[in-house]
């Protein structure tokens, strides 16, 4: 008879989940799910609204990347509008994204993802977490991390108005200007979170590089696939958080796609299963076949390992150092056909290369605030609501994030969609989970040290499943219930 696992609530991750785990008779795992119970409604309930209300509702979504919609939002609402955002609204917008970007893999890195390498994946559950860490590590790395989120939380408040769910936006602008006083302040902040970006990086190395064992896990072939990757590049192929295109490239490095957020609908479709709020994103070019990786695959990743894996380089000096010695350290830079870095395929490299992105937001920050015009009082401007289609996308901490809107004569929405970082992943986390399930349960054997392998596969994502499930209405959630041969067991349906 068939064993049942699941995994409820799912931890450390932003929003709520579970696993399911089905062994067969020999108690060999049959199929795993990571399941979505939330259903929330914001591509329904902002119909009708006004669009520029838009940054101030949807950065509700979540309390952890409300900077992600709330600037998605701005960008989506500009272009319904036909309206450029002035420069220093701009640059404004970037640094405070930018400090976001910083508090969020902070967070991550040492509150979600990191105990499992700095306390163990096999510690008791209840050291798995800040505390553990501190314990582990000392009070003063304690403090970094709290003084980290404190100095760039203080900078979004001054600037965004509120800490948590800012409310800076305009249309074509932003509300209130750069002072100098506040530049120089921000300045130093900057600073500090080089340090800090460089420090972290040497704790990984120091925690995880050096230390064989985890090493070997990292490298190993239970969190490798081989999907697509999609990050937003400059005009250089950087990384770029907050604008440039999307570029899409294949398992072997070969770029297939570049395009504009406006044209993300001719290149990205959704599947949906029955057991899922969530849905799966997919490359057109590719088709959906299944839950399967590979070239043929049309499933691709939309991660900080991602960012990288499309990037031909990074846009500051420091973090470009840090990018070389990535592919280095995997032994494929370079290497690809067309002279570019082969993809890294090992997920557990999603936190190496999450730090890099720490210090790259950290130099870009510091960059933005030397730039001669950031303090330029021209933030506003008179804008004139019409009939419209904006489509806004920036890269969330946890992947790419689009907003579209479409509007009528007055600005009111008629229609809103919405493709959140999670969303792009939710195919790969799937395919993780399940590799991690049937290389660690083996003869119906298990422990908690086990399963928390089998969720680090779907933590190294950083999902944040509040922003993820947006579906409102009849949204029926059915669980089938097989046994080994395919036969239905049981059926439980949620309407």
């Amino acid at each position: 008879m068939t064993q049942r696992i699941t995994i409820d609530p799912i931890t450390r991750l932003e929003g709520h989940g579970k696993i399911e785990i089905f062994l067969d008779d020999a108690g060999e795992v049959s199929s795993a799910y990571f399941q979505i119970p939330e259903l929330r409604g914001f591509e329904s309930f902002c119909v009708g609204r006004h669009a520029e209300e838009m940054a101030n509702i949807t950065n509700r979504i979540c309390g952890v990347c409300p900077e992600a919609h709330h600037m998605a939002a701005a960008k989506a609402v500009d272009a319904a509008f036909g309206v450029a955002c002035l420069p220093a609204a701009k640059r404004i917008r970037e640094l405070i994204y930018m400090a976001f970007f910083v508090t969020d893999h902070t967070t991550h890195f040492y509150c979600l993802g990191g105990p499992d390498f700095i306390v163990g994946p096999d510690a008791p559950a209840c050291e798995r977490n800040i505390l553990g860490v501190i314990r582990k590590v000392g009070v003063d790395i304690g403090l970094q991390v709290i003084n980290c989120r404190k100095r760039n939380h203080e900078l979004i408040k001054r600037l965004g108005g509120r800490g948590v769910h800012l409310c800076g936006a305009l249309p074509g602008g932003w509300s209130v200007a750069l002072s100098e006083e506040m530049r120089r302040d921000f300045l130093g902040c900057a600073k500090e979170n080089i340090d800090f970006a460089r420090f972290s990086l040497q704790a990984f190395e120091d925690i995880v590089l050096k230390d064989q064992a985890y090493l070997d896990l990292v490298l190993s072939d239970l969190y490798r696939h081989e999907t697509h990757s999609m990050g937003t590049v400059d005009v250089g192929m950087a990384p770029n958080f907050y604008e440039g295109r999307i570029r899409v490239v294949d398992t072997l490095g070969n770029e297939v796609a570049l395009y504009d957020a406006k044209d993300y609908l001719s290149h990205i479709a959704e599947h949906v299963e029955p057991w899922s709020y969530l849905k799966f994103p997919y490359l057109k070019k590719f088709g959906w076949h299944g839950f399967v990786d590979g070239q043929d695959s049309g499933i691709y990743h939309a991660t900080p390992l991602a960012r990288l894996n499309v990037a031909d380089r990074m846009a500051t000096p420091l973090a470009q150092a840090e990018f070389e010695r990535f592919y280095d350290t995997f032994g494929v830079r370079g290497k690809a056909a067309n002279g570019r870095n082969l993809p890294v395929h090992h997920r557990l490299a999603t936190h190496w290369a999450r730090l890099i992105e720490l210090l790259y937001a950290a130099e870009r920050m510091q960059e933005l605030l030397e730039h001669p015009d950031i303090c330029d009082p021209e933030v506003r401007q008179v804008v004139e609501a019409r009939a419209g289609i904006g489509i806004g996308s920036v890269e969330a901490p946890r992947g790419t994030l689009t907003h579209h809107y479409e509007t009528d004569e007055r600005g009111v929405l008629t229609k809103v969609n919405l493709i959140v970082g999670t969303t792009n992943n939710n195919a790969p986390i799937s395919l993780s989970v399940m590799k991690a399930a049937k290389g660690l349960i083996k003869g119906g054997v298990f422990s908690d040290g086990i399963l928390n392998q089998v969720e680090m596969a779907f933590r190294l994502y950083d999902p944040c499943c509040s922003c993820a499930t947006h579906a409102l209405g009849k949204a029926p959630l059915e669980l089938n219930l097989r046994a080994a041969d395919g036969s239905l067991l049981d059926q439980q349906v949620r309407g």
